[in-house]
């Protein structure tokens, strides 16, 4: 994951979202978005295809005019500011880098655009190369690069002309999985050197967990959620971020119990145990959210555990190399997943399909949604 976010030295708000709407036709593409993002920060946009956070970053980039609202960067509006007047630079999922150009010409294209001095240009496009990585690779066209050193080409050329913003549309999605991960990390570890305020658009949930200090999740034009990877995981806001980011199983039921530290929800599974309150009415409607990898399973009952046992009869086992998956059938007949992680080569599990098991869970891991 990204290092801490921007400290509060940094200021907040260095690039501000008013009140944003974009609409096409009677259709709001983006729905009263309001945003603050730090200086310094990698911010990312998540949302599954047509929530709106290509639109948002368009209308960032200047290629989209909101229908009202303010973008304010530094403190300055830049609605109605043409693309390339503002300080601000866009870096495509298809790089757009030009062919018949060899890297070295492709990233000081820009510059040379601005009329600096030759000089200027020259060390600047060197210094780019150098902190991506391949200043050996200057004389090559793009087409004898990898993927992966294609996108790093891009990305030195957005970051040549010193941007006080710079956007990401989908920056891996073009490249496989294996090399996604990989260059995940020098993308992230090359944005803090230059320090530059960051969002990008992403669809991949691990994508913006590992690159992102903040991630907004999105759906149908607006923002449901904002915070670190780590408090939208474990403390989601409502059913969608719940079961978007990553994987939950939800039991809907009523409150039963609700105290200051603990609540009680009744479901058909039975009563399920919660280590927070929810400051709600008894028997009000809500759902427990509950993470597949803090599910504990065995043949056997397990000791000294209370509350939130149950049992069922495993349907379906599916094997990823560093954890297994349980798809386990309720008495009452709905499908739980649970996760138990690989730990040791030789340590196969003696659960298999059809066995009678336990499932279990502490009072801790889940959490309370009301929407």
């Amino acid at each position: 994951m990204a290092q801490s976010a921007a400290s509060a030295s940094q200021g907040e708000g260095y690039l501000v979202t008013e009140n944003l709407v974009k609409h096409f036709d009677d259709v709001a593409a983006v729905d009263e978005v309001s945003l603050s993002i730090r200086k310094g920060e990698i911010f990312a946009l998540l949302g599954s295809s047509g929530c709106g956070k290509s639109t948002l970053l368009r209308m960032l980039a200047g290629f989209e005019t909101p229908s009202s609202g303010r973008i304010l960067l530094g403190g300055q509006d830049v609605v109605g500011m043409p693309p390339y007047v503002r300080p601000v630079n866009m870096m495509f999922q298809s790089y757009a880098l030009f062919p018949h150009l060899s890297i070295w010409e492709n990233v000081a294209f820009g510059l040379k655009r601005e009329g600096l001095p030759k000089a200027e240009v020259q060390q600047r496009t060197d210094d780019m190369l150098n902190l991506v990585q391949l200043g050996a690779y200057a004389k090559r066209k793009p087409h004898q690069l990898s993927g992966g050193q294609q996108q790093r080409v891009a990305l030195a050329r957005s970051l040549a002309k010193r941007p006080k913003l710079l956007l990401l549309d989908e920056p891996l999605g073009a490249l496989d999985k294996k090399l996604r991960e990989q260059t995940q990390f020098e993308l992230v570890n090359i944005i803090e050197k230059v320090g530059v305020t960051c969002v990008m658009v992403t669809h991949d949930q691990e994508e913006a967990m590992t690159m992102a200090n903040r991630i907004a999740v999105m759906s149908k034009g607006r923002v449901l959620q904002v915070g670190s990877p780590e408090e939208v995981y474990e403390y989601p806001c409502n059913r969608f971020v719940a079961d978007f980011i990553g994987h939950a199983n939800l039991f809907d039921g009523k409150l039963s119990v609700d105290e200051v530290d603990r609540c009680a929800v009744a479901t058909a599974i039975g009563e399920i145990h919660v280590g927070h309150g929810v400051s709600g009415a008894l028997d009000m409607p809500v759902a427990v959210a509950i993470r597949p990898e803090k599910i504990g399973i065995s043949k056997q009952r397990p000791a000294h555990v209370d509350h939130n046992l149950f049992q069922g009869r495993v349907k379906e086992i599916a094997y990823f190399g560093s954890y297994n998956t349980y798809i386990v059938q309720t008495l009452d007949g709905r499908k739980i997943k649970v996760t138990e992680a690989n730990t040791d080569r030789h340590d196969l599990s003696d659960i298999t399909w059809e066995d009678e098991v336990f499932f279990w869970w502490r009072n801790n891991s889940g959490v309370v949604l009301r929407d």
